[in-house]
């Protein structure tokens, strides 16, 4: 009975196609309970290393496009931003992917291309590449000699406050190396 109650309040409210309610809604939520803790997380937060050493920093996924999180909430060393670095082999690709929030990101090595909702931009290092919201994207190595590394910084932690998680895959990653890069190994350095 509490279901059906729900859904009539719900479709007295809202039709299929509306883009207007009839009532204010709330799309961030609030921060409240019983053992959050300011102080507790400052403390938390304050007590995580301030320097990394590359060397500790692991690489996953291949075997063209490599990625480390760096900064991330996950590791508690920040609550808004997200930073990692990718690196593609020469002649890698990423997979082809979108996701709600932005990114911003810093070309440190190699040169290449990325192409956003169909449209190809070039970069090369010391470049700034912005992937806009909501925007399908890709990321290429244009050299077949030299690997490409990227710093990123997104707002993904903001957005999944929001409970904005959309994050969606067109085109997997290469499951095989580029020939001649079967034992590539990525170093952040």
């Amino acid at each position: 009975m509490a279901d059906q109650d729900e859904k009539e309040q719900f479709s007295d409210d809202w039709a299929a196609g509306q883009n207007k309610y009839e009532k204010q809604r709330l799309y961030v939520r609030a921060i409240s309970g019983f053992t959050y803790s300011m102080a507790q997380q400052l403390k938390e937060l304050r007590s995580v290393p301030r320097v990394m050493k590359a060397k500790d920093q692991k690489f996953a996924k291949g075997p063209q496009y490599f990625n480390t999180t760096i900064l991330s909430p996950i590791k508690n060393m920040a609550q808004s931003i997200f930073v990692h670095m990718t690196v593609l082999t020469p002649g890698g690709k990423s997979q082809k992917h979108g996701h709600a929030n932005e990114a911003i990101f810093y070309i440190l090595d190699g040169e290449g291309y990325d192409v956003h909702d169909g449209k190809r931009g070039d970069w090369k290092a010391g470049d700034i590449a912005i992937v806009p919201n909501s925007t399908v994207h890709q990321h290429f190595n244009k050299s077949d000699e030299k690997f490409a590394r990227m710093l990123i910084i997104k707002t993904k932690p903001f957005y999944h406050f929001m409970n904005m998680f959309f994050q969606e895959v067109v085109e997997p990653q290469p499951k095989t190396p580029v020939p001649g890069c079967e034992d590539f190994k990525p170093s952040i350095t």
